[in-house]
C-alpha cells in the first residue's frame, strides 16, 4: 500500500514534467525548422502516460505520508523526473547517446550546470528551453517538496536545503507550513520573471533574456550560447545576474521578508546572510586585488567586473562564466574553490556545504576550546538569537564529514578515470557541490564532453546527492532495512 501511495505523488511529479515538455514543444512550434518539436512532443506523451497510471489506478483516499515515506517521494520523483528529462535529448539524438542525454538531464535537475554540448548554439531553441526548464523546475523543486515535506522538523534537523527561515515564523506567527512554502514559491517565480525583464531592457533578447534569469534564479549557470555570458559582451547584463545570483543564494524567505514585507529583520541584519555576504565581498575584494597585483587586467574596473561575476557565480553554485577562469593567478583560484564549497544559504537553490553549516560546525568548535579554557562555564550556541542544541551542532559536524568523504572518494574515482589532479578534484567538488565548473580539463570555458562512461555516471551520482543533501540518500537506504 505504501509504495502504491508513492507511485502516485511521483506520477504528479511525472505530469508536471510532462507539461513543461509540452511548453517547450510549443515555443519549439513558433520556430521555423525548430526539429525538436517532435522530441519534445512525443516525450511530453509518453511521460505523461507514465505519470497518469497510478493515478488512475491508485486510490489515495486520506492516507497521510510519514517522514520516512515522504523521503521516499522526494528522492524517488527526483530520480523519475531525470530519468524520463533525459528523452527529449535523447530522442533528438547528435552528441546525445544514453550516458550524455542523461548526463544533461541529471546536471538540469540538479542546477549543476555541467554539460556534454560541444556546440550549445546549434541546438534548436525548444531543446534549448527545455534544458534551462529541467534547471529551473530543478530549482523550484528543491525549494517546494522539502519545504512541505520537511517543516515542521527544521528545529530538530540540520536538513536545511528547505529549512524554513525561523525569522519568517517569528514574523508571521501562526500561519500553516504550506504558506511559508509559498512564501518561497512566489519569491522563487517573482526574481525570475525580474531578472528576466531587467536583462531584456539591458538589449538581450526575450528568449535568451527568460532562459538566462531562469539559469540565473535556479542557480544551474545552463546557458544558450557556447562561451555562457562573456558571449553577450553586456557589463549591464553582467551586473543584472550578478545580483540575481547573490539573491538567489540567500534564504527565500528572508528575501520575501526584505523585498516584499519590508520587514525589519531581513538578509542584511541576520547572521547567516551577514556572513554570506561577506564572504562574497571579501572574496571579491581579494580576487580582484590578486588580478591587478598578478598583472592578469590591466584596469581595476574590468578586473572587479570578472571577479564581482565569478565570485557571485561560483559561491552560489550558478556557474555562469565571463572569462577563463583556469588562467587566473592559484590565489584567485584557491578562493574561488573555497566559495564553491562553502555556497550560499539554507532554504536557497544554491548547492554545496551552505552558509547555515558552516557558521554553525564553527561555533561548536569555538564552543569546544572555550570549554576546555573554562571547564566549569557551560557555554551555549547561538545562531541569530537562536539556541541551537547539541544534536543540531553534531548534526552539521555529521553532514559536513559526510560531504567531504563522498567527495574524496568520487575524486579518486576520477583519478582512477584518468584525471589529472586539479581536474580530478575540482570536478569532484563542482559535482557534489552543484557548481557545474571546475578548474582544469572542465575550467569555466570547458565541458564534460570527453570524460571517460565512469566519470560521467560517477559525477551524476555526485550531483544527485549533493542535491538531496545526502541524509535523503541515506534515509532511503534506511528504509529498505
Amino acid at each position: 500500500m505504501k509504495a502504491i501511495i508513492i507511485s502516485w505523488y511521483i506520477g504528479i511529479a511525472l505530469l508536471f514534467v510532462s507539461a513543461l515538455m509540452t511548453v517547450s514543444g510549443i515555443i519549439a512550434c513558433f520556430f521555423p525548422g525548430d526539429d525538436s518539436r517532435i522530441p519534445l512532443l512525443l516525450s511530453a506523451l509518453l511521460t505523461g502516460i507514465v505519470g497518469l497510471y497510478p493515478l488512475i489506478f491508485v486510490r489515495r483516499g486520506k492516507y497521510r505520508l510519514n517522514f520516512r515515506e515522504g523521503n521516499f517521494v522526494v528522492v524517488g520523483s527526483w530520480l523519475a523526473a531525470c530519468i524520463f528529462g533525459m528523452l527529449p535529448f535523447l530522442f533528438y539524438g547528435g552528441d546525445f547517446s544514453f550516458v550524455n542525454a542523461l548526463f544533461e538531464s541529471v546536471s538540469g535537475f540538479t542546477t549543476t550546470g555541467a554539460s556534454i554540448l560541444t556546440d550549445i548554439e546549434s541546438l534548436p531553441h525548444g531543446l534549448l528551453f527545455w534544458r534551462t526548464a529541467t534547471a529551473w523546475v530543478g530549482g523550484v523543486g528543491i525549494v517546494t517538496l522539502f519545504s512541505r515535506l520537511m517543516v515542521g522538523r527544521s528545529d530538530q534537523s540540520t536538513l536545511s536545503g528547505a529549512e524554513i527561515s525561523r525569522i519568517a515564523r517569528e514574523e508571521l506567527p501562526g500561519e500553516r507550513s504550506e504558506f511559508f512554502a509559498n512564501i518561497m514559491l512566489i519569491t522563487y517565480i517573482s526574481l525570475t520573471v525580474l531578472t528576466g525583464v531587467a536583462l531584456r531592457l539591458t538589449g538581450i533578447g526575450w528568449f535568451d533574456a527568460a532562459t538566462t534569469a531562469m539559469s540565473a534564479c535556479s542557480t544551474c549557470g545552463f546557458c544558450t550560447r557556447n562561451a555562457s555570458i562573456a558571449s553577450f559582451a553586456n557589463p549591464a547584463a553582467e551586473s543584472v545576474l550578478t545580483v540575481a545570483m547573490l539573491l538567489a543564494g540567500i534564504n527565500f524567505g528572508l528575501v520575501f521578508l526584505t523585498f516584499i514585507r519590508g520587514s525589519r529583520k531581513n538578509v542584511f541584519k541576520t547572521e547567516v546572510s551577514r556572513a554570506f555576504l561577506s564572504l562574497a565581498a571579501v572574496s571579491i575584494a581579494v580576487v580582484t586585488a590578486d588580478l591587478l597585483i598578478n598583472g592578469s587586467y590591466a584596469s581595476f574596473g574590468r578586473a572587479f567586473r570578472d571577479a564581482a561575476f565569478q565570485v557571485a557565480s561560483l559561491v552560489t553554485t550558478t556557474g555562469f562564466a565571463t572569462c577563463d577562469t583556469t588562467l587566473w593567478p592559484t590565489l584567485s583560484m584557491g578562493i574561488l574553490l573555497v566559495c564553491s564549497l562553502i555556497c550560499g544559504c539554507s532554504g536557497s537553490t544554491s548547492g554545496g556545504i551552505k552558509m547555515d553549516r558552516i557558521l554553525l560546525a564553527g561555533k561548536g568548535v569555538l564552543q569546544k576550546v572555550k570549554s576546555y579554557t573554562h571547564p566549569g562555564t557551560i557555554y551555549t550556541i547561538r545562531v541569530d538569537g537562536h539556541q541551537r542544541s547539541d544534536a543540531q551542532v553534531s548534526d552539521a559536524f555529521g553532514f559536513i564529514v559526510c560531504y567531504v568523504s563522498i567527495m574524496i572518494l568520487c575524486c579518486l574515482i576520477n583519478f582512477a578515470g584518468g584525471l589529472d589532479f586539479t581536474t580530478g578534484l575540482t570536478a569532484s567538488i563542482a559535482s557534489i557541490g552543484n557548481v557545474g565548473p571546475g578548474f582544469g580539463d572542465v575550467g569555466s570555458m570547458a565541458n564534460y564532453a570527453d570524460m571517460p562512461t565512469l566519470i560521467k555516471v560517477s559525477s551524476m551520482v555526485e550531483m544527485l546527492i549533493g542535491r538531496l543533501e545526502i541524509f535523503p540518500v541515506l534515509y532511503l537506504f534506511r528504509g529498505f532495512r
